[in-house]
């Protein structure tokens, strides 16, 4: 039985209403569970241990942006917020940095990469001129790649891409950053063509047989479809999520519809199976109407 010391009191925030109040709050109680006479588990944590909890709750707070529910979202956000005080508080104890560090660090990099908000004077002075958010998000890879050059970086405008970002986000992500510099088609048309040009090497690929190639092509499709969706101002992962929703719902339909018959879908034929996946379809698109 583990033996525990005197209850350590749970901090009030000095004023409710203050995120930087309640964040403070956060902290201290983070401190409180790391210490001595904390929580066990919290005490074993490492960074890597944590990696996926960050992730979920990440996926938690999309989740609830995607069912339209705040409540949800306030809870999530606050759960997200949570791990990068665990994080940070890890750190701050093998003395590498403070979570103030990491809070001053990204509140500097906003202020340095919108000189069109904070030093207007500055930009006239260099002839510059924010028309648009695609001025914005040039001048933003311009000022990132000035610092990766300061810092002795090779500038890329790839670089700093998360490897672990879903592939078809960082598809996404990717021709984003690459059509800042005019790396772009001028219209959607001709991202489509592209995706018919990949289904054709796809199709190809498939002719020949050999994995590495179906592969290889698959994958070159998916990211022409990437391309398509950022041409069409549609984020390709909420997309999918959308669809799989919608899969989801009506295959859950079409067992129901089965089963009341008293037959499960193992014994229905393809044909049978599509017939009714069509009337479901058409019943769902009338709904929406």
């Amino acid at each position: 039985m583990l033996a525990y010391g005197t209850m350590p009191n749970v901090p009030d925030a000095t004023d409710p209403s203050s995120p930087g109040s309640q964040l403070n709050r956060l902290v201290i109680i983070m401190q409180i569970l790391r210490s001595a006479d904390g929580c066990p588990w919290d005490r074993e944590q490492t960074l890597k241990s944590l990696r996926p909890f960050l992730v979920e709750e990440t996926y938690e707070v999309v989740d609830a942006i995607d069912a339209g529910d705040t409540d949800a979202l306030r809870d999530e956000l606050g759960d997200l917020v949570f791990e990068a005080v665990f994080l940070a508080q890890l750190c701050t104890e093998n003395d590498q940095f403070t979570l103030a560090d990491a809070l001053a660090s990204a509140a500097d990099k906003l202020v340095r990469r919108h000189p069109h908000v904070f030093d207007v004077d500055a930009e006239k002075n260099a002839g510059r001129e924010i028309r648009s958010s695609t001025d914005v998000k040039r001048q933003w890879e311009e000022i990132k790649a000035e610092e990766q050059q300061t810092a002795g970086q090779e500038p890329s405008l790839l670089g700093g891409l998360p490897a672990g970002l879903p592939a078809l986000l960082r598809a996404y992500r990717m021709g984003r950053r690459a059509a800042t510099v005019g790396f772009d088609w001028d219209q959607p048309s001709g991202a489509l063509d592209k995706v018919s040009e990949e289904l054709g090497e796809l199709r190809t690929a498939i002719s020949g047989g050999h994995p590495e190639a179906i592969e290889e092509e698959l994958g070159d499709l998916l990211f022409a479809v990437a391309n398509v969706s950022r041409q069409l101002g549609v984020e390709p992962e909420g997309a999918l999520q959308g669809a799989n929703r919608k899969f989801a719902t009506r295959f859950g339909a079409l067992e129901q519809r089965f089963a009341l018959e008293g037959r499960a879908l193992r014994d229905a034929t393809l044909d049978e199976m599509e017939s009714a996946w069509q009337h479901l379809k058409r019943e769902t698109s009338h709904s929406t109407e």
